[in-house]
């Protein structure tokens, strides 16, 4: 225990972390100000070496395990909210910091996403059981970041927000060619082609493909909606816009001159712009956490905003409007996290409790790190001439005013 008392003893500044060791001793760590109180009891005495080693993934599965246990009503909420409090001071520790230079080397071999291995990756989570899905998101699956007028807005109405609102950005035209980069479960296909748009949807997942098929069937709108199972690299045409929402941060580490060369690639000679929604980093290049790398998205990266811009610097695109999203993700992932916790059980019948435990985790962990955590959400605008946009915003409020009295 004493390596590990070392680590906590030195980053825990904010909050105070009380940790039974396997021994049943009692250890406290922080002075209790600026944040919660957290207890957890470890009942393997490996996992003394381990969590100073790997604290987050050897947390993470001690949790799954139930070798880590939380006590005297500590949640997992709480629990997160501690670790990423001090999450500077953790990321400083010697060893820490060289085993996240080693990881960055590691991940670059890792995560070199070719087409085939990029599908297996994605369908490992996409393609759970949709049952799952529906117990936590909105009646819609959209299961991206939300956009919040009000931190008390319902899902429903954040998440109809968000589709409104990228759908004005789009500035679509009666029967535009419109390419969607990554489907889901088809909201937003149906979403665009209510606005008039024709829309192919590239998607490798095919449970999600599935379900997307028969909501467009549902809706009557099968003339206006094309689903295709292919990587986006596998994929020609030409389209008036491309829109990608969550895909960017799946394409992993060193593709992104090929995902932006797919956008420009696609996109029509005059007038034609993309739409691009994702997760991005507020510093600079990093790695992707070993627990979301190896149980919830393996593959995926959070790009640094230095790395977008320098792949669309590249390949000679106009980046014409950028808006930054800080805190609607948390507000989206809380609600998720609610909504997963009051349905437990369910989810436990679907999987089981060891599951249960991992979407814990991971709802909580990602939620912090959108409060005390690095991350945000970016939507870009990009082009591959300076006057596709049109040159003032005006046009995303009219034509949101315009779909909403519409819809």
């Amino acid at each position: 225990m004493k390596l590990l008392s070392s680590l906590l003893r030195s980053t825990i500044r904010r909050g105070r972390l009380r940790v039974y060791d396997a021994t049943g001793t009692l250890h406290e760590f922080g002075s209790g100000e600026d944040g919660p109180t957290a207890t957890l009891r470890l009942h393997d005495k490996k996992l003394h070496r381990k969590l100073f080693f790997n604290p987050e993934l050897a947390a993470a599965e001690a949790y799954m395990d139930g070798t880590l246990t939380l006590e005297e009503g500590t949640t997992c909420h709480e629990f997160m909210t501690v670790v990423f409090l001090n999450i500077d001071p953790l990321d400083g520790y010697p060893v820490q910091a060289f085993l996240r230079r080693v990881w960055k080397v590691v991940e670059r071999w890792q995560q070199k996403n070719d087409v085939e291995r990029a599908k297996k990756q994605v369908r490992h989570h996409y393609d759970l059981s949709t049952d799952l899905y529906r117990l936590f998101l909105d009646e819609g699956l959209n299961y991206s970041c939300a956009y919040y007028t009000h931190p008390d807005n319902s899902l429903e109405e954040a998440q109809a927000a968000k589709l409104t609102h990228l759908v004005a950005k789009l500035n679509l035209e009666p029967d535009m060619e419109v390419l969607e980069i990554g489907g889901g479960w088809g909201s937003l296909a149906i979403r665009m082609a209510q606005a008039g748009a024709r829309v192919t949807s590239l998607n490798v997942s095919p449970e999600q493909v599935k379900i997307a098929e028969e909501r467009v069937r549902a809706a009557g709108l099968e003339d206006r909606v094309t689903f295709v199972l292919k990587d986006y690299r596998e994929f020609k045409g030409q389209y008036d816009r491309i829109i990608s929402v969550g895909m960017m941060e799946h394409v992993g580490v060193g593709q992104l001159d090929n995902y932006f060369g797919t956008v420009r690639d696609c996109l029509t000679e005059r007038g034609g712009y993309a739409v691009i929604h994702s997760i991005a980093r507020i510093r600079p290049p990093g790695t992707t956490g070993p627990f979301i790398r190896k149980y919830i998205f393996p593959g995926g990266y959070v790009p640094a905003m230095s790395e977008i811009f320098s792949a669309t610097e590249r390949l000679g695109l106009w980046v014409c409007d950028a808006e930054f999203l800080r805190l609607h993700y948390h507000y989206t992932i809380r609600d998720w996290r609610r909504r997963f916790q009051a349905r437990r059980d369910e989810a436990a019948k679907l999987y089981d409790e060891r599951f249960c435990r991992m979407w814990e985790f991971y709802l909580c962990a990602v939620e912090m790190g959108f409060v005390h955590g690095f991350n945000m959400v970016t939507q870009l605008l990009v082009s591959k001439q300076r006057d596709a946009v049109p040159i003032i915003r005006d046009f995303i409020v009219d034509n949101e005013r315009k779909l909403n009295n519409e819809s």
